[in-house]
């Protein structure tokens, strides 16, 4: 059958702007990134309007993206879009993604020794645990535990507290019958023997889980409730050195080896103990700016700066920064030398 003249333009002009349309797409997709350009995807469960996103990881990937002359593009998926919160050094293993940030007490025993550091006591800011990881890491102390990927620098929020709807948290009875949300093992292990249920939840479930009366409070950072919008929904809180998260910003080892040495360099020069401080400083700076809010609209603040000296929390605590060390002893890791080592980096990293 022969095609009428009508159709045959029809086609034509079809075909015409098909082609148009993949040059117009592959066009705009290339505009930036050459051949030579190396693609690093960097996954992070923090919301793009974070600080975390604006203020820490975009400015270091744009000057990791400016020291290689742009052989090198840090591509940010923010809020868990391309790896879960609780799976993303999983993730990194795997080279599902690039680079990746992992709380490790999201992944419960995986990292038994870096949790010491979060042990009550040891640290009060986010600048002295930042540091204190970094330190224990670049020694040695803790390094056997992400031999499977290639860490880029390690860092931490400030003190946890609990943040609660009406419900004054003021001594270890307080929290019983309460379901609270855990940000690790330990934590977790304080609250149960307090008297509450710990519930294990990735940061970005909260919001829901609070607003549904699926937890009755949270142990959580104070600039993690403001980038997660909790401070809309709280309104007393106990802040205490009880905990501070680890956290970790790591790459696939496979990836970072398969590059040139001098992206590797550019790499390694964007990262480590100066990266670790940075950090440290954002989340201490974050956590001053959501206490000065809740403060401002009169929300109830109760601070107990030293738990292993107040009489109502020192026989919760103690026992469990103990039974910790115990369990870790016994699947055969030196957990006191590391527990010293700690103690050790606590003290150089105060400031």
């Amino acid at each position: 059958m022969k095609m009428s003249k009508k159709l045959k333009i029809g086609a034509m002009s079809l075909f015409i702007a098909i082609a148009l349309g993949i040059s117009g797409c592959s066009s705009q997709s290339d505009q930036n990134i050459s051949n030579d350009t190396t693609i690093l995807r960097f996954s992070h469960f923090w919301p793009s309007t974070g600080a975390l996103h604006t203020d820490l990881f975009e400015p270091w990937a744009k000057k990791i993206e400016e020291d290689s002359e742009g052989r090198l593009k840090v591509e940010i998926y923010p809020s868990s879009t391309l790896s879960k919160a609780d799976s993303t050094y999983d993730s990194t293993v795997k080279g599902i993604v690039d680079i990746g940030v992992q709380v490790q007490g999201y992944e419960s025993g995986r990292f038994p020794l870096t949790e010491i550091t979060q042990l009550p006591g040891l640290s009060s800011s986010a600048v002295q645990l930042s540091c204190m990881l970094q330190t224990l890491y670049d020694d040695g102390i803790i390094s056997s535990e992400y031999e499977d990927t290639y860490p880029l620098f390690m860092m931490a929020s400030g003190s946890g507290a609990f943040h609660t709807i009406d419900k004054p948290i003021r001594t270890p009875e307080d929290l019983r019958g309460m379901r609270i949300r855990r940000p690790s093992e330990i934590a977790g292990n304080i609250i149960e023997a307090a008297g509450g249920t710990p519930v294990g939840l990735p940061a970005p479930e909260l919001y829901t889980s609070l607003q549904r009366g699926v937890i009755d409070g949270m142990s959580f950072p104070w600039d993690a409730t403001g980038s997660f919008r909790l401070i809309e929904l709280v309104n007393t809180h106990t802040t205490m050195p009880l905990y501070g998260s680890a956290l970790l910003v790591t790459m696939n080892k496979e990836k970072y080896e398969s590059l040139p040495d001098d992206l590797k360099k550019v790499i390694d020069d964007n990262s480590g103990a100066q990266m670790a401080r940075t950090a440290g400083n954002l989340f201490d700076s974050e956590d001053a700016k959501i206490m000065a809010i809740a403060k401002a609209r009169g929300d109830t603040m109760i601070n107990i700066p030293d738990p292993l000296n107040d009489p109502a929390w020192k026989n919760i605590l103690e026992p469990e920064i103990q039974k910790y060390l115990n369990d870790v002893e016994a699947i055969g890791l030196d957990s006191q030398t590391v527990y010293r080592k700690a103690k050790e980096a606590s003290a150089a990293c105060k400031t």
